[in-house]
């Protein structure tokens, strides 16, 4: 794909971003979706599912193949789709004690089955399907190698791939805790994905989240899980497409050091003390 395709998927990411925000704001259920942030301010979480919406379709008109475009769909707007179900049916009270991944797990041993986990099987659901597709398409990193691996090398190298997309939804989803902090992020790595054959999959997320960040950091919206999720699923769906097994192993990896880190290390205290990250987040977010 040419320079000129991909900055043309880029509008259309950000247009249609914007466009399916200001439809979710005027739909009946949008007061459903008003939440307070950080600072107690009335915001609405229209923004995740126009995100979702925005980057999933315009990253699917960017794939290069049909199995790429098809992966790119289930991954975001399923991820979008769960994430969604957490920020509405995980807001209410009985819903907030279950806290983490050990929480959810706590509480499925008591026989409940909370709105934290359905998103968690989703999004790895919906990580596994995007893989499944992708080990199809002959121009993703590692195919002909594929082709000679065993049903039990080739099942490893699809969980793999379902670790990467799911653990950057993931990882995008824990940085989601300032305005702007997660599109920021996406666009960090969205755009040094956006050249070679899977390029158009990224730039069509980096426009959908260009377009959302000014309404991100003036406060006027949320992403909440539903865009967050979709967000890095979108992108995990880039990086698993151009990486073999060595290079989904090594991504995995980090992806998992990194989630591990959030249950012990603050992420919100790590910025704020380390020069240049604390000036590129505060970069942009209004200050009254």
């Amino acid at each position: 794909m040419t320079v000129l395709g991909r900055l043309v998927l880029t509008a259309i990411g950000a247009v249609g971003a914007r466009y399916a925000l200001r439809v979710i704001r005027t739909a009946p259920p949008a007061p459903a979706l008003e939440r307070s942030n950080f600072r107690g301010r009335t915001v609405t979480l229209a923004a995740g599912p126009a995100l979702a919406l925005g980057a999933s379709g315009a990253a699917a008109g960017g794939a290069a193949s049909v199995p790429a475009g098809a992966a790119t769909l289930v991954a975001g707007l399923g991820a979008g789709a769960v994430g969604l179900y957490d920020d509405v049916v995980g807001a209410r009270p009985e819903q907030k004690a279950a806290k983490g991944f050990a929480g959810h797990l706590a509480a499925l041993r008591q026989g409940r089955i909370t709105a934290g986990l359905v998103k968690i099987v989703g999004v790895g659901a919906a990580g596994l399907g995007a893989s499944i597709l992708l080990t199809t398409d002959p121009g993703v990193a590692g195919h002909r190698r594929r082709q000679r691996q065993s049903t039990v090398g080739l099942g490893f190298d699809v969980l793999l791939g379902a670790g990467v997309v799911a653990g950057t939804a993931n990882l995008v989803n824990l940085l989601d805790l300032r305005p702007g902090r997660a599109l920021k992020s996406g666009l960090l790595l969205g755009v040094p994905l956006s050249g070679g054959r899977h390029g158009g999959l990224a730039s069509g997320a980096v426009g959908a989240a260009a377009g959302l960040l000014p309404a991100d950091l003036a406060e006027d919206v949320m992403l909440g899980d539903s865009g967050a999720n979709a967000l890095g699923a979108v992108l995990g769906v880039a990086l698993a497409a151009r990486t073999g097994p060595v290079g989904r192993a090594g991504l995995l990896a980090v992806l998992a050091g990194l989630t591990a880190a959030s249950e012990k290390v603050s992420f919100t205290k790590v910025i704020a003390s380390t020069p240049g990250l604390r000036e590129l987040d505060a970069l942009g977010r209004r200050v009254d």
